[in-house]
């Protein structure tokens, strides 16, 4: 049985304190919009086909909680299409990019020839 249980586990990566905190924070803005919207844990949790414990861990800003399952709690409050705005505007991206852009000197096209003309 204990091996069984052992293989079961799953390994967990560890994630950084910056973005633990970041996690925390988005949790916590989703709890204040579903309050804000007077919705209970466990309707919130039935719209969204999640348990409520799951619920209470998404608020918290738990990293092991399915990205699926943030998702589907801002899908039920309307608050989805805020999902699109992550890295849209990616500043620091786009400088990389830029910066990594190098333009080579073409000649000229030639001009077509046209059949039998010349």
């Amino acid at each position: 049985m204990y091996i069984i249980m052992n293989i079961m586990k799953t390994k967990k990566n560890p994630i950084l304190p910056q973005a633990k905190k970041i996690l925390e924070i988005f949790g916590e803005n989703i709890k204040l919009a579903r309050l804000r919207r007077k919705l209970s844990m466990q309707q919130v949790a039935e719209r969204a086909g999640i348990s409520r414990s799951t619920l209470v861990k998404v608020e918290k800003g738990d990293d092991g909680v399915s990205m699926g399952s943030y998702f589907q709690v801002l899908f039920v409050m309307r608050l989805d299409k805020d999902f699109l705005k992550v890295a849209k505007d990616d500043v620091l991206g786009r400088k990389i990019q830029d910066a990594g852009l190098v333009t080579k000197q073409r000649a000229p096209k030639k001009a077509k020839e046209h059949d039998g003309q010349k």
